[in-house]
C-alpha cells in the first residue's frame, strides 16, 4: 500500500484522537472549575504507526483493517486511583457521542505478566470531506503506578524483542504486584488525599483571586495600598498559613475595592 493510501486511511483516526483527548481533557477541566475533584489526572493520545499496523495485521492475519485492528486510535487517561477507573469508565458509557463495543477488565483479571489496565474500545463518528464515518479506538484507562510499570515493560519488550528473559519477568511480575499493593495502600487513604488536594486547590485559587484584586487596586491608582496588600499576601505564603488567612485577605481587599472604586467615582 503507498504512503498517500496509508495517509487517507489514517486521517479520521488522527482526527479521531484529537477530539477525544480535548473532549477528555475538557471532562477534567469541568471538574476541576466546579470545585469538584476530577478522576482525570491527565490524558494522552496516539495514532498507530503504519509499521506497527503492518506488523498486527501479519500477527492477527487481518483481512479488514478498519474492522480487524482496535488500537488504531489509542486515548490513554490516567487517574490517581483505582475507584477513578470504574467512575471514568461508566462516564463513557454515559456518553451519546462514542458508543462501548466491548471492554476488558485487565484490572480484576490481571495478565499473568501482572500488566493491569482497563480497555475500551469505542465506535467514534468522525466528519470528513467524504462525510460521517466511524472509527474503532481503544481507550486504555490506568493509576499512574500501572502507567510506570506498563511504560517499564514496554521498554524491555522493545529489548528483548517481545520475549523478555524469565529471570527478568518475575521480577517484573514482583514489581507489578507491588505498584498494585501501591495502589491499594493509596486507596484506603483516598479520602484523606482527596481532602488534602481539594484544600491547596482552594487556596491556589483564593491566592490567584487576591492577585487579581491587587491588580485592579493597583490599576484604580491607589499603588500604597496594593504595594501593601501585595507584602500581606507574601507573608501569608512564606508563612504556609491554611486557606483561611488568604480568604480573609480576598474578603478584605473586595471590601476595600469598592470604597475605592466609589471614591473614583466621587471624584
Amino acid at each position: 500500500m503507498e504512503y498517500e493510501e496509508w495517509k487517507a486511511i489514517l486521517a479520521p483516526y488522527n482526527n479521531a484522537v484529537e477530539e477525544l483527548k480535548v473532549k477528555f481533557k475538557n471532562i477534567r477541566k469541568e471538574f476541576l472549575e466546579k470545585g469538584d475533584y476530577s478522576p482525570i489526572e491527565f490524558v494522552t493520545g496516539r495514532t498507530k504507526k503504519i509499521a506497527s499496523i503492518v506488523a498486527k495485521v501479519k500477527k492477527i492475519n487481518a483481512t479488514d483493517i478498519e474492522k480487524d485492528i482496535e488500537d488504531i486510535a489509542g486515548i490513554r487517561i490516567m487517574c490517581q486511583f483505582v475507584e477513578d477507573i470504574y467512575t471514568i469508565v461508566e462516564l463513557i458509557k454515559n456518553r451519546t457521542d462514542m458508543i462501548v463495543v466491548h471492554e476488558k477488565d485487565y484490572i480484576k483479571n490481571y495478565k499473568e505478566s501482572g500488566y493491569r489496565s482497563y480497555h475500551v474500545i469505542i465506535k467514534y463518528p468522525i466528519n470528513t470531506v467524504s462525510g460521517s464515518k466511524e472509527v474503532l479506538c481503544e481507550i486504555q484507562i490506568r493509576t499512574l503506578a500501572m502507567n510506570f510499570w506498563a511504560t517499564i515493560e514496554h521498554s524491555l519488550k522493545y529489548k528483548y524483542d517481545h520475549y523478555i528473559p524469565d529471570t527478568l519477568a518475575i521480577r517484573l511480575r514482583r514489581a507489578a504486584d507491588a505498584a498494585f499493593l501501591l495502589d491499594q495502600e493509596m486507596g484506603e487513604i483516598r479520602e484523606d488525599i482527596m481532602n488534602a488536594q481539594a484544600m491547596y486547590r482552594m487556596r491556589e485559587l483564593a491566592v490567584k483571586d487576591v492577585l487579581d484584586r491587587i491588580q485592579e487596586v493597583r490599576e484604580l491608582g491607589f499603588t500604597n495600598s496594593s504595594i501593601q496588600y501585595q507584602r500581606r499576601l507574601d507573608m501569608i505564603q512564606n508563612s504556609m498559613e491554611d486557606v483561611k488567612e488568604v480568604l480573609e485577605l480576598k474578603k478584605e481587599i473586595g471590601e476595600k475595592l469598592e470604597e475605592f472604586k466609589n471614591q473614583k467615582i466621587k471624584e
